[in-house]
């Protein structure tokens, strides 16, 4: 039996996070020095504003939905 030459899968994670628009460098800088190794297949990472988030169990609304410090 032979085996089929497919394409090459490269394994691959996505991640999400919302932070303070003045974190964004900071957080951004730390991804690329954790996760890069200068070969294909190093990722992207997008930066996207948030207009606003809700925590459902509460109805919090905006950082306080966010924010550890909301009601757990």
């Amino acid at each position: 039996s032979t085996l089929s030459m497919g394409p090459r899968l490269i394994a691959k994670r996505m991640i999400s996070l919302v932070v303070p628009d003045v974190s964004v460098p900071g957080v951004v800088k730390i991804l690329i020095e954790t996760n890069q190794t200068k070969s294909a297949g190093d990722g992207k990472i997008f930066v996207l504003p948030i207009s606003d988030a809700y925590r459902v169990r509460t109805g919090e609304a905006g950082e306080a939905a966010v924010s550890e410090m909301a009601t757990a």
